[in-house]
């Protein structure tokens, strides 16, 4: 290389070096993909979990819901009875003393006694009170005084009329002197007379000091106490005395059911007529119709009918407000079940019949002119969606009784299975708490009285009767047979138990039960007797039938 090269090639300044380009795709980005792909396949998976949970879950539900659908619902019963059932119309009464008497002075003076208790019982004319009786005797001494003296008065006045009737005759005197002395004479004898009456009228009054009861009854409280000075003026009497064997009660009857009681009273029939307490839970008293008013009250368009109570055991009582039953007939043979059995349907009224066994395969579990339930067999919850039948529960419906204990238990595990159907009945009449059917029930018949809204056609139960206290009997007692099942505990608790009882808390609210647990099972899955509970399957909690 020549100097003048070498000096160019110096004098030139050095070409700026080319800096490596990073490569594409590196290891920060890749990391990124990682945690994305990581990020979307956890979401996935979450959902998919979630999903398949709520399926399993949602299935798990339906099993339960469908085992409780199938499970026996306990259920109040009673027989249908025939007998004799009295046709009546009812009425609000007041019981009225027969007599009430106001016992007042009829003479002026001091109370000295009185000689009988407030509340005793009286005869007629016993004694009650004394007013002084010392004025009144004088005054019968007056009078007895005046009644001497007008005697002799008149005595002599008769011998001189005599006597001038005499000289008269001689025609010694004139007539108008014997007419005088005859007249005195007559003057002198009424005056006797007039003095007899006094004496009377004073022995009356003497008597009127003596106070005494009037009619049979009971003294009420006594207006005057002795010492006081009490007069025939007074408006406040001395004592109250009514009657009370027997006792009247004035009820009213509508215009419009006037025209039947007459006919019946006008053929010479009597009426029966009974007296109800205010919840006419207790019969008070039996009387007879004794009179209807002679007329209607315009303002209310109802007569007064009064009946006579012969009370011998004082239960009836002045001013106590009774309900009364005028009773027209006694129809014979009535079929009779409670009114709380009757039910009302698109169709029209019918009753829930106890049958023994299992449900027929074809009970549709509806109410008839209803809804379709979650009856036995009838694949749907009660709002209708769709549920999975639980193990055993076709077995139950349409096997023998062993295998309807175990899919759902119809009576018990060691008892008969029991079901019921929607009868449909003809009512007659409705008297008070019975009603009166014409058809649709046989007597003997056992029917549900209550726990009606949680059964269907075809629906398994557990019944029970009524015993004295108003609470429910064993189970299958209606049907001789016990639930050794234990569905309401050793006690029998049945629906109509108050809401106190702790097994009714169990069965109405889920009050102390373990959750999925049966009814009348405590939190610890035991029964209230402390035994351990066989033959059930979790239900969810608060799951309603």
């Amino acid at each position: 290389m020549s100097p003048l090269q070498l000096t160019e090639s110096q004098a030139a300044p050095p070409a700026p070096e080319t800096l490596p380009t990073p490569p594409q795709g590196g290891k920060g980005s890749a990391l990124r993909k990682i945690l994305l792909v990581l990020i979307i396949a956890a979401t996935v998976g979450g959902a998919i979990w979630k999903i398949r949970s709520n399926t399993a879950a949602q299935a798990t539900t339906n099993t339960r819901m469908a085992d409780a659908s199938n499970r026996p619902t306990p259920v109040l019963v009673a027989p249908v009875e025939q007998k004799t059932m009295p046709i009546y119309l009812s009425a609000l009464g007041t019981v009225t003393a027969y007599y009430s008497v106001t016992i007042k002075t009829r003479v002026d003076g001091q109370l000295m006694s009185v000689l009988v208790r407030e509340g005793q019982a009286v005869r007629k004319g016993q004694l009650l009170a004394e007013i002084d009786p010392a004025p009144y005797r004088a005054a019968v001494a007056q009078a007895e005084g005046q009644l001497a003296k007008d005697q002799a008065t008149a005595d002599y006045a008769r011998v001189e009329a005599q006597r001038y009737k005499a000289l008269f005759d001689a025609g010694v005197v004139s007539k108008e002197s014997a007419q005088t002395q005859e007249s005195s004479a007559g003057q002198s004898a009424g005056a006797i007379q007039a003095d007899k009456a006094a004496i009377e009228a004073a022995k009356v009054n003497l008597d009127y000091t003596r106070i005494v009861s009037p009619i049979d009854g009971i003294v009420g409280l006594r207006q005057v106490d002795p010492g006081n000075i009490v007069h025939a003026s007074d408006a406040t009497g001395l004592l109250l005395v009514t009657q009370l064997q027997p006792i009247s009660v004035i009820f009213t009857l509508p215009e419009d059911q006037l025209p039947e009681v007459l006919e019946l009273v006008r053929g010479g029939k009597t009426l029966v007529v009974n007296a109800y307490d205010r919840s006419e839970s207790t019969q008070l008293g039996t009387g007879t119709l004794l009179t209807l008013d002679n007329q209607i009250d315009s303002t209310t368009g109802t007569d007064k009918v009064k009946a006579v109570f012969p009370n011998k055991d004082g239960a009836l009582f002045p001013n106590q407000f009774v309900n009364v039953r005028l009773i027209l007939q006694q129809r014979q043979n009535s079929i009779v079940v409670p009114a709380s059995a009757i039910q009302t349907g698109s169709q029209g009224s019918f009753v829930f019949l106890l049958k023994q066994g299992t449900p027929p395969a074809g009970a549709a579990g509806a109410r008839p002119g209803g809804r379709r339930g979650g009856g036995a067999g009838s694949g749907q919850a009660a709002g209708g969606a769709p549920v999975t039948a639980a193990p055993g529960a076709a077995a139950g419906a349409a096997g023998s009784p062993a295998a309807g204990a175990r899919g759902g238990r119809g009576g018990g595990a060691n008892g008969p299975a029991y079901y019921v159907v929607a009868q449909p009945v003809q009512v007659d009449v409705t008297e008070g708490t019975q009603v009166i059917l014409t058809s649709g029930v046989n007597p003997g018949d056992q029917v549900v009285i209550d726990g009606q809204e949680r059964l269907l056609n075809g629906s398994k139960v557990t019944p029970h009767t009524q015993d004295s206290t108003g609470s429910g009997a064993r189970g299958g007692a209606a049907a001789q047979s016990t639930d050794s099942s234990g569905a309401f505990g050793p006690g029998g608790a049945g629906p109509s138990e108050p809401a106190d009882n702790p097994r009714k808390r169990g069965i109405e609210t889920g009050s102390g039960v373990r959750p999925g647990g049966p009814r009348g099972q405590n939190a610890a899955g035991a029964q209230p007797d402390g035994q351990p509970h066989q033959h059930h399957r979790p239900a969810p909690a608060g799951q309603q039938q």
